[in-house]
């Protein structure tokens, strides 16, 4: 990994460019700096999530909440492994593991809950609005790896480990829905 800055306020980025983790500069408005800041901004929703999660974690099904904040703690820290390989051009991070652990989360998840007989809109409990703007959040990250995929080498595990994401962060927000007591918001197409 690159060196990790010890002044913030470098005033290097002045000129419209910014640092890699290589050391090479590029345009802030790069396919991949754009790519780097859509997983930050991913993190960073992420963050807001479990942050949410704190007051409840003292209620009445902690044990289930605290898995999901768990899980989410993990998801953040993988969040850094991948940034970190947008980050320095051929570098490797993120791990089949870790993709794996997505795959295992998604199918105990789902297990719990009905088939879905129709689109859900986002919303329902405040904890399952923030997973949706998460996974919203996530597939646009997603969709900025393969803009830069389509020009610059990216491993191919990236963009699965931020597919696999999105559809557990979906599911999760059915979770966090039937945990407040509440359904899904269902679209109704007649109404």
């Amino acid at each position: 990994m690159g060196q990790r800055l010890t002044a913030i306020a470098t005033r290097t980025g002045d000129d419209g460019s910014t640092g890699l983790g290589d050391g090479s500069r590029t345009s802030k408005d790069s396919l991949r700096v754009h790519a780097m800041g859509e997983v930050d901004e991913l993190n960073s929703q992420l963050g807001v999530l479990r942050a949410q999660f704190s007051p409840s974690l003292k209620s009445a099904e902690p044990d289930a909440l605290k898995e999901i904040d768990n899980l989410l703690h993990e998801i953040q820290h993988d969040l850094f492994d991948l940034g970190g390989e947008l980050c320095i051009p051929g570098y490797e991070q993120l791990q089949a593991h870790q993709v794996l652990r997505l795959d295992e989360a998604l199918a105990l998840h789902n297990a719990s809950l009905p088939r879905l007989a129709e689109f859900i809109l986002p919303g329902g409990s405040s904890h399952a609005a923030q997973a949706h703007v998460c996974r919203a959040v996530c597939r646009r990250a997603e969709r900025a790896v393969v803009a830069l995929a389509a020009a610059e080498p990216v491993r191919p595990l990236a963009q699965q480990y931020l597919n696999r994401l999105s559809d557990l962060l979906f599911v999760l927000a059915r979770v966090l829905n039937r945990q407040a007591g509440g359904l899904d918001v269902l679209w109704d197409r007649k109404r």
